[in-house]
């Protein structure tokens, strides 16, 4: 891979709004219900950071 191309599969893991943030997680694609479930990674971020 190129390096634009590490850096686009990188920044496309960390946008919950793409398909590749959820199947780094496991899933097979991004699921109806993103938006909610993103917002719940927000939070368990912000406590590993403490």
């Amino acid at each position: 891979m190129s390096d634009k191309s590490d850096g686009d599969n990188h920044a496309n893991q960390g946008n919950p709004n793409n398909d590749a943030y959820w199947e780094s997680r496991g899933l097979d694609e991004r699921p109806d219900d993103w938006e909610d479930l993103a917002e719940g990674d927000k939070g368990r971020e912000d406590k590993d950071d403490e």
